[in-house]
């Protein structure tokens, strides 16, 4: 079993998933050094996937693929590197795919993204609704799409049996905040960090009524090897996705009281927003429940407590060892 990505947020989690199932032996390939747990526990391999020497090293020997590695990040990530993310990622999961094939895995497994339905028009999104859709108007959520097609291509024309799952608004341990550039990781660990710090007034994007679908990545992580291990998942395309819309508003205001501070003392400042903020993200989960038996299971207050529990740590962590 091959995770690219491995050493990521969503990557790493999925490592403990297959790790907790004993019939699965795990290859991690990451251009970065994972966790020692992950090191101690699993065959690492470094370089560069782009690179098809590296990707097809990668996947030699393996059964399955679970495709993960991305540049990723929060929403000023989108705008500050659109051509990196597009050239990048669509090399990546050109690489992979290509080694995937001829390495005849038994299932390859895309991890796109939420971005996909940026500009989607249906809500609750439901996974149909890409063949309507707009397509994204980010890089980012272009580079995504783009490796959903690769993986339908390559099951069109080489048979190579898919699964894409598309998480829906990671969130959890594992993701730090940019202390340099607020949006450049994700909403929950900026906001978390910010009020950690005191912030006052606490400052977010945009009107603060866009809305999100939060997603425990421990879930997310359980949901892709759901996926991929199920027969129903076979050239499926599955929303991986708690059910829970709040808007980023009433999100700031959950961390806020989350970590101890007064509801009544919450005032929000408002910074402009990006030419590409989505406003709506909702999707539909009943096709995940229905083939796979999956739904997401933590609930958003404890995960968000235990978010704040682990960042705490490692700020205080930080602190101690400067």
């Amino acid at each position: 079993m091959l995770v690219t990505g491995g050493a990521g947020m969503i990557g790493a989690a999925v490592v403990r998933r297959l790790l907790a199932d004993p019939a699965w032996e795990v290859r991690v390939c990451d251009h970065r050094q994972p966790a020692p747990w992950i090191r101690e526990r699993c065959e690492v391999l470094g370089g560069d996937l782009r690179e098809p020497s590296v990707a097809h090293k990668a996947t030699e020997g393996c059964t399955h693929v679970i495709h993960l590695a991305a540049i990723v990040g929060g929403i000023a990530n989108f705008h500050r590197l659109p051509f990196m993310l597009t050239e990048v990622n669509n090399a990546l999961s050109g690489a992979v795919v290509h080694a995937a094939i001829e390495a005849e895995v038994e299932r390859y497994v895309y991890v796109s993204s939420s971005m996909v339905f940026e500009r989607a028009t249906e809500f609750p999104t439901r996974e149909q609704h890409l063949l309507s859709c707009p397509s994204p108007r980010s890089a980012y959520g272009f580079s995504k799409l783009s490796g959903e097609h690769y993986a339908r291509a390559a099951h069109a024309q080489h048979g190579l049996t898919y699964t894409i799952c598309r998480p829906f608004n990671a969130y959890g341990p594992g993701e730090h905040p940019d202390r340099d550039e607020p949006g450049i990781a994700h909403a929950v660990p900026d906001l978390i960090a910010k009020t950690l710090s005191g912030q006052r007034p606490l400052q977010i994007f945009g009107s603060g009524e866009q809305t999100r679908t939060l997603t425990h990545v421990d879930d997310i992580a359980d949901g892709i090897v759901t996926a991929m291990s199920s027969p129903a998942g076979r050239n499926e395309d599955f929303n991986i996705s708690a059910s829970e819309e709040l808007t980023v508003a009433a999100i700031a205001a959950l961390i806020w009281e989350a970590c101890g501070n007064d509801p009544a003392e919450l005032e929000l400042e408002h910074l402009p927003s990006f030419e590409v903020d989505v406003q709506r993200r909702w999707p539909s989960v009943e096709k995940a429940e229905r083939l796979l038996g999956w739904s997401a299971r933590i609930g958003l207050r404890d995960g968000i407590r235990q978010t704040i529990a682990w960042l705490r740590a490692e700020l205080a962590a930080e602190s101690d060892g400067s």
